[in-house]
């Protein structure tokens, strides 16, 4: 959900892989990087995380709306994985569910108990959609190394203890984020459609940065010469 050139990399080498070292403009890793940017950098600016003012307050608000979207997703891949459990295996699926931790930090950061809201996502219904949503949230724990880090700086946080969701695979992250590449790669390269999976990827984003409440694209501003029209 941050970008790794806002704090030094301690990851692994190779670990934050996402097609940047990649030339061929096809490869669908790089592809997936560039033709999301937009809409990950509206979740980056909306949410704030790497902010030196970040409240406890504050942070319960990302977190639960992080929750109610990570509720969403999940229930779509889960729903995928019982139609496709070999494709779902390949991916590691079981291993990379993370609403629970959503659920966890918030208790831990004292936020009142009741119902999450979830974000409104639509059905995944083959594997290059799945891989396309799981690139948004599986890209999100790379980031979320440089959040988890921050977080453990602010002292208006001290007493909580570590958070969990933002960081879930600890010093697995860079084998858990090359087990996926190398699995949406090979998707692809076995006939998978790398257009539907990124399109999926950018729906993936802008969704939640929708749900996040950050501003719609100013090309999506902008009124349509019809709209400039009286009604028939």
């Amino acid at each position: 959900m941050t970008s790794a050139s806002k704090a030094p990399a301690r990851i692994p080498v190779g670990a934050t892989d996402d097609g940047e070292r990649v030339a061929d403009d096809r490869d669908v890793l790089r592809r997936l990087r560039t033709e999301t940017a937009a809409e990950h950098q509206a979740v980056e600016d909306t949410l704030d995380l790497l902010s030196p003012g970040l409240t406890r307050g504050r942070l319960v608000d990302v977190l639960t709306r992080l929750h109610g979207f990570w509720l969403a997703a999940e229930a779509g891949l889960d729903a995928w994985a019982r139609n496709e459990p070999a494709e779902a295996d390949r991916v590691g699926w079981a291993g990379r569910r993370r609403s629970h931790l959503f659920a966890g930090d918030l208790t831990a950061l004292g936020a009142p108990a009741g119902s999450t809201p979830r974000a409104g996502l639509p059905a995944v219904p083959d594997t290059d959609t799945a891989l396309g949503r799981l690139y948004v949230l599986e890209g999100s724990s790379l980031g979320g190394v440089f959040i988890d880090r921050h977080l453990t700086t602010l002292p208006r946080l001290a007493g909580a203890g570590r958070l969990t969701a933002f960081s879930p695979y600890g010093e697995r992250t860079g084998a858990m984020w090359h087990a996926f590449r190398t699995a949406t790669r090979a998707r692809v390269a076995a006939g998978g459609d790398a257009d539907r999976l990124v399109g999926s990827a950018r729906q993936t984003f802008g969704a939640l940065a929708r749900w996040c409440g950050a501003a719609p694209p100013v090309d999506e501003r902008r009124p349509s010469p019809a709209s400039n029209e009286a009604p028939a």
